[in-house]
């Protein structure tokens, strides 16, 4: 990789002077200092690469293998929300996905059941006298045909979060967030606190 782009890096450099036109004092110096740069990038890279190959070997043994699968997750998820979660040992979620998917669906049915009340009410109330109906009716039956389609949509939108929480979860099952891996080489590092005294 190092090698394809500083040939890119010098093709492009002489282009001008192999297609036979001339450079000004400016360019060159500028083309100078991007072949010194290259140089310089070239010996730290190399230098880096030296201290790298020295530093502790690192072990070989078993391939890293993910504990949860995420494809699964999502599945049980998909099928049934909560269940991902379960899946994934988060158990705490599990009891607010089912409450809130339990309160979006029973609001959907209870909307929608209101909605019908009163779409009947007001197509009944046409057949009378005025052809345009109880008014109040018709507002009904708008208001609650909305909030049908409102709960829809919060139904839909706790569906996809359930989906996506269970795939990251299992992607985070085996991140290890004890103390000690966070700090640098197992050290504590040092800790700051201020203290404010306010006396009146």
């Amino acid at each position: 990789m190092k090698i394809t782009c500083r040939v890119l890096l010098v093709m492009l450099l002489t282009a001008p002077v192999s297609f036979g036109q001339t450079l000004s004092l400016r360019d060159a110096e500028h083309r100078s200092n991007l072949i010194v740069f290259n140089e310089i990038a070239a010996l730290t890279s190399f230098a880096r690469n030296g201290v790298d190959s020295v530093e502790a070997p690192r072990k070989k043994g078993k391939p890293f293998r993910m504990k949860k699968s995420p494809a699964i997750a999502v599945l049980l998820s998909a099928v049934v929300p909560g269940a991902g979660q379960l899946y994934n040992q988060s158990y705490w979620k599990t009891p607010i996905i089912w409450g809130l998917v339990g309160y979006f669906g029973y609001e959907y049915f209870r909307q929608n059941n209101l909605y019908k009340d009163y779409r009947d009410l007001y197509s009944q109330s046409q057949l009378e006298i005025p052809p345009e109906g109880n008014l109040s009716y018709k507002s009904l039956r708008e208001f609650y045909r909305d909030q049908r389609n409102d709960f829809v949509w919060y139904f839909t939108i706790v569906y996809v979060i359930n989906l996506i929480d269970a795939y990251v979860d299992a992607h985070l099952f085996d991140f290890d967030v004890r103390q000690e891996k966070l700090t640098r080489f197992g050290e504590a590092e040092k800790t700051y606190r201020l203290k404010f005294n306010v006396e009146f």
